[in-house]
Order: structure tokens, then sequence, then C-alpha cells
């Protein structure tokens, strides 16, 4: 191969566990992979996006070459600075206003709204109201959010007044975090009349959806919106946090067809292209009723050993392809497994980790359970309570990936891998508990 046929692909926020996936896609030979700030760089502490926008120009400013494509599988700020480094440098990106309609959870159920009532009521909560009161027409269970965060952070479900007010207060302290950097990221988008006085440290308040989480995956293509793969998400039991993410679906054919008709009329409504994406909605079994809970203006890189599993590639093939102007199309059950699950080994009570297993152990575990691969967290002597963005109920000690012939399988390999890795904890210092 010449060297002229290499595309230079900037990913903002590259990171170790991707880098095997991103290289597994079709043409990945022809592909250089830069890393264009870290994760922590972007998402640690106080965000301040002029400062991140700044340091991500001099690197690419510095660069002796051609730049072929900036791509990023994070949430804000990632998601936000792919377009604006995008439209600066010529890279083809969906537009910064179709991701920010995404992104600020109440603009984006203002654009549901008008093609769907597939969505739970929501409303504003006025954060400076002492006592604070729920929207009208509003009732319990509802979960309380910022407009705009990740991992949870800061979502909260209440069940009664009590528990309404804490979460206010607890929302009201943290807010300006990703608030404040993203009201700059408001300041570069034209706003309706209906988000006049919004900004980004607004609190939105969404009644309960019940039922099984299920996320829809797809990209929008010069308009053409393509649904690749629906997945469940399973919680623990009597717990908000997931256990695992399941690949495909087990819901009915005709519920899938549902889901994707929405997805793709919500897509066109908020003017997505040229990109990929993930809606995660609740089917209730019962009424069967869908509910979608929110839209994420990317594809979720926690799927991307699932694809690769049961379809043959990862799913950051999409990705790739829309942003070197390349076929986008996923193959389909090309992989060696019929189905494929990503486990989320948590812990629901503070600790200090022991001992974590070496990478050699790891690589050895993966040797011997075929169709798996491990991500450990935390690092020896590590508090839990320290570990960054995790949501508020649990901490998460380990990503399993697992592929299989059956729900069994993935459930056998899941078992083994829990118990060659041994993690162990003991009482933090001062005895307290999370």
């Amino acid at each position: 191969m010449s060297g002229d046929n290499v595309k230079n692909v900037f990913v903002v926020g590259l990171d170790e566990a991707n880098l095997p996936t991103l290289q597994a896609v079709p043409g990945a030979d022809e592909l250089r992979f830069h890393g264009l700030l870290t994760v922590e760089e972007l998402q640690g502490g106080e965000v301040s996006l002029p400062t991140v926008v700044e340091k991500a120009q001099r690197v690419l400013d510095a660069f002796d070459g051609s730049i072929d494509a900036i791509v990023g599988y994070w949430d804000f700020p990632v998601s936000t600075l792919v377009p604006i480094l995008g439209e600066r440098y010529g890279a083809r990106t969906t537009s910064l206003e179709s991701v920010v309609k995404c992104e600020h959870k109440y603009w984006s159920r203002l654009e549901q709204r008008k093609v769907t009532d597939r969505h739970p009521r929501f409303g504003r909560v006025d954060l400076e109201a002492d006592p604070p009161r729920l929207p009208d027409g509003m009732r319990f269970p509802m979960w309380l959010k910022p407009a705009l965060s990740y991992s949870s952070e800061l979502a909260f479900g209440v069940g009664n007044e009590k528990e309404f007010r804490t979460a206010v207060a607890e929302i009201r302290e943290g807010i300006s975090r990703i608030g404040r950097p993203f009201e700059h990221v408001l300041g570069q988008v034209d706003l309706p009349p209906e988000m006049d006085g919004v900004g980004g440290r607004v609190c939105l308040a969404e009644e309960s959806l019940s039922g099984v989480q299920v996320a829809v995956e797809g990209y929008v293509h010069d308009g053409d919106v393509t649904v690749y793969g629906t997945l469940d998400s399973i919680d623990y039991p009597d717990s908000p946090c997931f256990l695992r993410h399941q690949y495909p679906s087990m819901l009915p054919p005709q519920v899938i067809t549902r889901l994707h008709e929405v997805t793709e009329r919500v897509m066109r409504q908020i003017g997505f292209d040229n990109a990929t994406f993930s809606v995660e909605y609740f089917y209730d079994p019962g009424s069967q009723d869908i509910g979608l809970l929110e839209i994420n203006p990317r594809h979720s890189q926690s799927h991307a050993e699932l694809f690769q599993y049961v379809d043959g590639v990862p799913n950051h093939h999409p990705m790739l392809a829309l942003a070197l102007g390349q076929d986008p199309r996923m193959p389909h059950r090309q992989g060696p497994y019929a189905m494929a699950a990503k486990w989320y080994y948590r812990w629901f009570t503070d600790g200090v980790v022991r001992s974590v297993p070496s990478a050699e152990d790891i690589a050895r575990i993966e040797s011997e359970i075929p169709g798996v691969r491990i991500e450990v967290l935390p690092e020896a002597g590590q508090r839990l309570s320290d570990l960054s963005q995790q949501d508020s109920y649990s901490y998460e000690l380990a990503h399993i990936f697992t592929g299989g012939d059956d729900e069994e399988e993935l459930r056998r390999k899941y078992d083994q891998c829990v118990a060659a890795l041994g993690l162990t904890f003991a009482e933090p210092a001062e005895g307290a508990r999370g």
C-alpha cells in the first residue's frame, strides 16, 4: 500500500479501549488514527469550551498532513467539538445546531413534540425558586436532570416532595460544571423563540417511563435515515443501573418497526445529517406504549464489540465512513456469534480496591474464555467514590463483553469472568459507607 492512500482521522478523545475496535473497521489499514485531546482533558473538572477548542486547533494547525476526518464518540463537549472543528477544517460532520438539539434535553423535547407523542410529560424546574415547585400538571414519580449531563451525572429519580427538594438542591449545586460551558455553545447557534432565556443551566422534570429499556442505533446519510441495530438494556434487579446491553433486541418485530419509524421522524425533524446517532426508549409490554427517553448525537462506543461479535464489524464503521464520504452500510449477522452483551460489573457501596488483575492476568482470562473482552476501571488502592463520571447509585468496576449462541452462554461467560477477576475491597478508611 502506498503512503499516498493513507487518510488521517482525528479522533476527539481517542482512548485505549476503543483503538482495537477502530482498527477492526473495513479498510482500517488505509486509515491513520490520531488522538485529539484525552478524555480527561475533555471531561475532567470544570469544562472550558474555548480552552478545549483552542487546544484542539493548536494540534490540528501543527499537523503536517491532510486532515481527512474529525470524529468522536463521547458526549459533550466531544459531540459539539466535532462539528465546530469540522466547520473550521472542512471536515464532513452534521451541523452544530442539530447536535445541540439532541444534547439540550429541553430543546430536544420541544423538537420531538412536533413530530411524535411518544415521549413522557416534561417541564422546566426553576432552580432559583424557594421552595422549588413541580411543573404544572406533572406528578410523581419523575426524573430530575440538568438540560445537559453525561453518564447520568446529576440525574435523580424522585418519588415525593422531600426527594424532589433534595435533588433540586444537588442539581443547583453541580449544574454549572457542564451547564456554563454549554451556554457558550448555545451562543453559537440560532435559537428559536421557544428557547429564549432558557440557557444551559436549566433543570428538566420528566414523568418516569416504565418497561423495557431499548436503544436504537443508526445514521443519516445525505438526508436518508438508516437504523442498523436495536439493543435491549437490562437493569440490575430493583435498580435503575444497567446490568447489561444485549444485541440483537429480543422485542417483537412489530415493536422494533415502530421504534424505527419514530426514530426516523425525529432525526429528520432535528435536521441531523452525515453522522451516527443512538436513541434510547422504554417499551411497556403491558400497555405496548413506547416512550422516547433521549437522543444521543453519536453512536454508542459501548456497543462496538457487540456489533463486531454479531454483525462482523464494529459500529465505528458508519461514523468513519460518513466522515470520509464513503459507503456507511453495516453488514448484517456476519459475525461469529448469534448474540452479544456488554455487562457492567458494579458495586453498590463505597470501598477501597485492594487489588486489581494485571494486564497479563486479563489477557490470560480473555484467551481462556473465547468471545470475551474485559476492561477493569479502578486501580489498586483507589476509593470507589473517587472514580469519575459514575451515576448517582453505584460504582462501575469492570465492563465485560461476551459473545455467545444464547443468553445462557452470555451469562455463563460473564460469571466466569467475574470469578476469574477476583476483585476485593476493604472498608473506606473512615469506616463510612456510600
